[in-house]
């Protein structure tokens, strides 16, 4: 599998293009500050600020950037197993929420998961309000990482975390020191940008638009305005920290700010849905609802969550007054308002996820598709979103469905064998032939989903799966095709030539046939859950039956050829040796499907293309 390293080799495509959009700005700035230090004080160097500002914050944003990626490379096998057993208990899935999100450091990666599984029916709306409540709770865990005041070992960690890169072999490893590089950088960008700031400290007219985020509306709906732009409510509220570690926003103001960034991260999940399913839709919908009702019931409350957090956290020490005491106090109480404020209305919420549920799909109702329409979303992946490629274990995960999903139409058209091909019935083959073309639809649209798979940082695990599953994907669209092509051609031969096949005749292909569908089956078993006993048992058919049949049809063949037999007799005897011949076929390949599951066949990494 290919592999590279996401900080050597930028993405534009995968949602990162604000940052870019910031250093832009960035470089903007710093042509237009000659401009501003003419009107300004002229003891700013404001071409230098603007620079090391927004220098910082690019750090910073590519440093939760990388410790994201890094975090759910990994825990993504586990964030998966959790993800996947979700029930109906909407408190477990709170729980579940607040655990992934804490992991991945992002409710953006959670929430638009979640939508993925929405919108592929593996989870209903109410049962999504539990983990996007629970999100939001886990979210809160980077402001209070943030709020430590450990940026001087920030060049460690970042020292530290790249050597784990660089010098391990171990992929497990390289992801670690992955995850340290990035918080070194997010705590460092934090140091860069709290540098910047300092000469603000002194500079009136800033003070007095500071000032001006004292009415918490201007508060909440700038952060959600920038925390839209970057997509990241976990950066928003680091950014917030860094301003009231310097002493440049009060305690209220600072508390507005991160109920702003609560807001502003709901783009991230209604960019999601765009072009998606109804359901989609819903999910976005619900998140946004969860999350502005939430701001409008505290707003009027800020002034008394402030008081409560001053409370929870006092400072440490008495003797400091002014920006100096506010500057010590406020980063760990603007974090803890922020986890207070989402634990509480994740509490006022989660009795109501029904109703809620019921509100948003008056809102968004999703519309009955058409018999049309219906035909042709049989032709289109129900599992496979492009949001998900960014979280290999969970996009292999909904591929195995997806391939799964193939299986099962490529399963009734070898059901269908006897019917067609042993009777020569052709109206019933255009059936099949309509079902195969289901088939390679699905097979062309997994294999692209796993070559964007395969161009993302995959653990070996990874990198195995996702060449097991293109195996895989390969081998049942080769089945769907024997039964398409030749197993067409065989049911028109028994029709032209009026073959009927005798009692015995018949018994002897049933029996093949069910033991080559029996194995199918058993092989799409052990795929769908790894299960390495169902895939054991569609090779043993072949050592305990299919074997022993082999032998009795040759016997039969010696029989046949030493005694005289009528066209029509050699006709169907040659047809049913044509048949069996094609059953083998398609067992042969379900044996490399069953030997994928067992790790028999070679599971080497290699590079995917389209």
């Amino acid at each position: 599998m290919y592999q590279r390293l996401r900080f050597l080799n930028y993405d534009m495509s995968k949602g990162q293009k604000p940052v870019v959009y910031l250093l832009l700005i960035a470089i903007g700035a710093f042509f237009a500050a000659p401009v501003l230090a003419g009107s300004g004080d002229q003891a700013m160097d404001w071409g230098k600020m603007t620079m090391t500002l927004f220098g910082g914050l690019a750090i910073f944003l590519y440093g939760m950037e990388l410790m994201t990626d890094a975090l759910k490379a990994v825990a993504g096998d586990r964030m998966k197993t959790i993800l996947e057993k979700l029930t109906t208990n909407r408190f477990a899935g709170v729980l579940t929420g607040a655990g992934v999100t804490a992991v991945v450091q992002s409710s953006s990666v959670t929430t638009v998961i979640v939508v993925g599984f929405v919108t592929a029916g593996l989870m209903n709306l109410s049962q999504s309000l539990g983990v996007i409540f629970g999100a939001n709770i886990g979210t809160t865990i980077t402001a209070q990482i943030v709020a430590f005041k450990v940026t001087k070992y920030a060049l460690l960690m970042v020292t530290v975390g790249f050597g784990m890169m660089m010098i391990s072999k171990k992929q497990n490893i390289k992801h670690w020191g992955a995850m340290l590089l990035g918080l070194g950088l997010v705590f460092f960008g934090m140091s860069v940008m709290s540098g910047a700031m300092k000469p603000l400290r002194s500079y009136q007219p800033f003070l007095d638009l500071m000032t001006q985020m004292e009415n918490p509306l201007i508060g909440i709906m700038i952060a959600a305005a920038f925390t839209g732009l970057i997509q990241s409510s976990s950066a928003t509220t680091g950014i917030v920290i860094v301003m009231a570690t310097e002493g440049l926003v009060s305690l209220p103001a600072g508390i507005a700010l991160a109920f702003g960034a609560n807001v502003g991260t709901c783009v991230t999940a209604m960019l999601a849905c765009i072009g998606k399913p109804r359901a989609a839709v819903q999910a976005a919908v619900a998140h946004l609802f969860f999350n502005v009702g939430g701001v409008l019931i505290w707003v009027a409350f800020i002034p008394y969550l402030a008081e409560f957090v001053t409370w929870l956290s006092p400072a440490a020490n008495a003797s400091l007054t002014g920006q100096e005491r506010l500057a010590a106090e406020a980063p760990r109480q603007i974090a803890n308002a922020h986890t207070v404020f989402n634990i509480v209305n994740t509490l006022l919420f989660i009795p109501f996820t029904v109703q809620i549920a019921a509100l948003v799909q008056k809102l968004v109702p999703i519309k009955e598709l058409t018999p049309e329409e219906a035909a042709v979303a049989e032709f289109k992946p129900k599992y496979l979103d492009e949001n998900l490629v960014s979280t290999p274990p969970v996009a292999l995960s909904m591929t195995r469905r997806e391939i799964l999903r193939m299986g099962e139409v490529t399963t009734n058209m070898l059901s269908g064998i006897p019917a067609v091909v042993f009777k020569g019935d052709t109206d019933k083959m255009e059936e099949m032939k309509r079902m195969d073309e289901q088939v390679d639809s699905l097979y062309g649209y997994i294999g692209r989903y796993l070559s964007k798979i395969g161009r993302e940082d995959l653990s070996s695990d990874n990198a195995d799966e996702t060449m097991a599953l293109a195996t895989t994907n390969t081998e049942i669209e080769n089945i769907g095709d024997i039964m398409e092509i030749h197993m067409s051609h065989l049911a028109e031969t028994c029709q032209k030539s009026n073959i009927v096949f005798s009692e015995e005749e018949l018994a002897s292909l049933n029996q093949y046939h069910g033991m080559v569908l029996d194995a199918f089956k058993s092989a799409l078993v052990g795929v769908e859950h790894d299960r390495i006993e169902a895939a054991k048992m569609a090779l043993d058919i072949d050592k305990e039956l299919i074997g022993g049949m082999n032998k009795l049809i040759g016997e039969r063949q010696v029989e046949f050829l030493q005694k005289e037999h009528t066209p029509q007799e050699v006709a169907a005897f040659t047809l049913q040796s044509d048949i069996m011949e094609n059953l083998k076929r398609i067992y042969e390949h379900t044996k490399r499907i069953a030997r994928l599951v067992t790790r028999e066949e070679g599971r080497t990494a290699m590079m995917l293309v389209d």
